[in-house]
């Protein structure tokens, strides 16, 4: 008995498509009633159906089986029996006089090796839908494509504003993929489900994993909680609200019932002080006087002082200040502000500070470079500048070189020699006679 239900929808095979566990068939306890329905989970969870399990071919959770679905022959594998199935009956609110498919038989190898064909080749189907839309110029998207078992028809799962009219699109898929084409809409948030991925939080999906009721999600959520209205912060990947705002919704709702209705402004007689922020948690109410000067300082003030001062306000009584009232909060320091587990959390890092004595002295120093530099330069070339003067010799003239040449200054020229002194002649000596 195959009990471990851990199937995976996306391409990296690391994430669940609603997965079911049937606990109640590792507890070895046998079903009195013998209730024959089983569910049936297509493609890893994108698709689920109820169908009768004959007791002659002893399936059960976790086998792979082939499902006679009225179209054709499907192959997918059973997730719940039994008694789990009359509660996820119960809970999807399917009538009693609903039909149902019928298992066939267990799958063999031939039909797991069809089956994987078949889902090979979605992913490309699914690119040349989508090109053949943007050829016939139709407003819609197609999301996902899921083959059956028998690769005799095919689901394209698409999203629109509106109505289209695609009976045009329908015989061209037939007639490009020759299959039968059936065309299923779904909504922003039913994509996502479909095509799965990861949430702000880290996390998979809810949509896309476990959660099957998709409930309306309001603005009212975030007011409740306290929560800025930034629309990026609160939509998710369908670009809806995210429905994470909904889980806690009703914690904050009964909280907020502590808190005291219409007390935006509190009489006293330091002047009237106006709420400016509410800590649910903390079950206080932070008040501030306004002047001319702008906003003052804030008064943390707890929601029964603030019952006794409306109280006290509609009866024509004030208090004297709301110094008195506040509550004296120990903020945490810096360094234990932020914690490790709350990986939500945006840190913002402290503005850069450049040292601008350094920029000086490097300003500095490269313009003593430069001037040191143009004046070696100069230099230089009043040397080359200075031609050297020409002395007597008495060499023979050199034969005329050309003018261009003669111009060009000749580094390897030798330098002029000095003048020797004439040699002394001997006396001559004297003849004999």
């Amino acid at each position: 008995m195959n009990t471990n239900n851990t199937g995976s929808h996306c391409a990296s095979g690391g994430c669940g498509k609603k997965d079911t566990y049937d606990w109640m068939s590792t507890m070895g306890l046998k079903d009195v009633d013998g209730f024959d329905v089983v569910e049936v989970s297509f493609k890893q969870g994108v698709h689920k159906e109820f169908v009768h399990n004959p007791a002659h071919l002893q399936a059960v959770t976790g086998d792979m089986v082939v499902v006679d679905v009225g179209s054709g022959m499907d192959i997918g594998k059973i997730t719940l029996s039994g008694e789990m199935v009359k509660l996820q009956i119960h809970k999807k609110r399917v009538k009693n006089d609903a039909e149902f498919g019928k298992v066939v038989r267990l799958a063999d190898k031939r039909d797991l090796e069809k089956l994987e064909q078949a889902r090979s080749i979605e992913i490309s189907t699914m690119i040349r839908a989508r090109a053949i839309v943007n050829s016939l110029g139709l407003d819609m998207k197609i999301g996902d494509v899921r083959y059956q078992g028998d690769l005799r028809q095919a689901t394209f799962y698409y999203i629109a504003n509106g109505r289209v009219d695609f009976r045009e699109l329908i015989r061209v898929y037939a007639r490009e993929f020759k299959i039968r084409v059936k065309m299923r809409q779904v909504g922003a948030r039913q994509e996502s489900a479909l095509i799965g991925g990861l949430g702000s939080c880290g996390r998979e999906l809810c949509c896309s994993t476990w959660l099957t009721d998709l409930k309306s999600v309001s603005t009212a959520a975030a007011r409740y909680q306290n929560l800025s209205f930034n629309q990026t912060k609160l939509s998710g990947q369908c670009g809806r609200l995210k429905c994470c705002l909904n889980f806690e919704l009703d914690y904050y709702v009964e909280a907020l019932r502590e808190f005291p209705k219409n007390a935006r402004k509190l009489r006293t007689g330091a002047g009237t002080a106006k709420l400016v922020k509410t800590d649910i948690f903390r079950k206080l109410m932070y008040f501030t006087y306004e002047s001319e000067r702008g906003r003052g300082k804030l008064y943390a003030i707890p929601a029964k002082k603030v019952k006794e001062i409306i109280a006290m306000n509609r009866k024509g009584e004030e208090p004297a200040n709301l110094v008195d009232l506040q509550v004296m909060i120990n903020v945490p320091k810096e360094e234990d502000q932020w914690d490790i587990e709350n990986i939500g959390q945006v840190v913002e890092l402290p503005p850069e500070v450049r040292n601008k004595r350094r920029r000086k002295n490097n300003r500095r120093k490269n313009n003593a470079n430069r001037q040191k530099s143009s004046s070696q330069n100069k230099r230089q070339g009043q040397k080359d500048n200075k031609k050297p003067a020409q002395k007597p010799t008495h060499k023979k003239a050199k034969p005329k070189q050309d003018q261009k040449s003669a111009n060009k200054p000749n580094s390897n020229t030798p330098k002029p020699n000095k003048r020797r002194r004439p040699q002394r002649r001997k006396p001559n000596a004297p003849k004999k006679e």
